[in-house]
């Protein structure tokens, strides 16, 4: 079962009559659900995930203390410890009195300064360049089971994905990097025997390639070990996925060397084909670096514009 699954059950099941028979107070101001850390809340667990940090939980996401007091998040922490110690074969973990918990109350605040670096989720130009993409998918990933009074609902909302501009400059500077690393860099370094440095060049062709891939999607890069798992969920693009993992598995001898150039050109080709479908660049080049500065330059904030093409990366 997965882990979204299994903790929705298990807030229908038990968390749901808590609230409506111990804290109907509440009802009105709290958001309950999954999100946070953790591949469970991606959707991305399988078998393999229960050997850690899987149980059975949910998150009681609760206002600032003017609205909840402590005395009132207090006995819902207590009620929670209470609830099933074991659900459907899974047992829960004890909670740590000293926070640091995935499941369990939380204030509302306090989770998206963990992410996010304000309370709000209220970010500057600077804040979107400067948090992790993982902290915000993790900030907007997994799901509400109720969110009482919006609130919950309308952070996540603003963190949804990048401002335009934020995502152009991000995409300019990876198309940048994938031009030099691949289209260039690659050749070089095997027609000079430096073998370790050609792979360095295809991990950095790749790694620029994931980001563009995700930026065209309009999605949050995922953590490094589950990137070519999400790229295979992807709507756009999805089919580079086998490319991009030959580009980084196999080695560079002649054969290999003239295939990997190969799929260095079919992957440029097929992220300028979607450049051009989102108009965010034209011309039948096939440099991506021409097309690189061409996706910069229509940034509309102007001084944003006239920054480093690699401040986005």
């Amino acid at each position: 079962m997965k882990g979204l699954a299994l903790s929705k059950r298990f807030y229908e099941e038990y968390g749901a009559p808590m609230l409506r028979e111990q804290f109907p107070a509440l009802e009105g101001l709290i958001a309950v659900g999954l999100a946070g850390s953790g591949s469970e809340c991606f959707g991305y667990d399988d078998a393999l995930s229960q050997d850690h940090d899987f149980e059975p939980g949910f998150c009681l996401f609760l206002p600032d203390e003017d609205t909840v007091d402590r005395k009132a998040a207090f006995a819902l922490e207590r009620a929670y410890a209470k609830l099933p110690k074991e659900f459907m074969g899974y047992r829960r973990s004890p909670l740590s009195p000293v926070g640091g918990n995935r499941h369990g109350v939380l204030r509302m605040s306090d989770f998206f300064q963990s992410k996010t670096g304000d309370p709000k989720g209220e970010l500057s130009m600077e804040d979107w360049f400067f948090i992790s993409e993982q902290s915000l998918a993790e900030a907007t990933n997994g799901a509400l089971f109720r969110d009482d009074s919006g609130e919950m609902t309308a952070i996540r909302e603003r963190l949804a994905y990048l401002p335009e501009d934020v995502r152009r400059k991000k995409l300019a500077g990876h198309l940048l990097l994938m031009g030099q690393a691949g289209q260039y860099n690659y050749r070089r370094c095997v027609l000079r025997g430096e073998t370790a440095a050609a792979q360095l060049a295809a991990i950095e062709f790749v790694n620029s390639a994931l980001h563009a891939v995700f930026l065209l999607n309009r999605r949050y890069l995922s953590y490094y070990k589950w990137r070519f798992h999400a790229l295979r969920t992807l709507p756009l693009l999805s089919s580079l996925h086998e490319p991009l993992e030959y580009l980084i598995s196999s080695g560079n001898g002649t054969e290999e060397a003239a295939k990997k150039e190969g799929l260095i050109e079919q992957i440029g080709a097929a992220i300028l084909s979607e450049l051009r479908a989102q108009a965010l660049s034209e011309g039948e080049a096939s440099e991506l670096e021409a097309h690189a500065y061409a996706v910069n330059a229509h940034i509309a904030d102007g001084e944003l514009r006239t920054r480093h093409i690699l401040y986005g990366v």
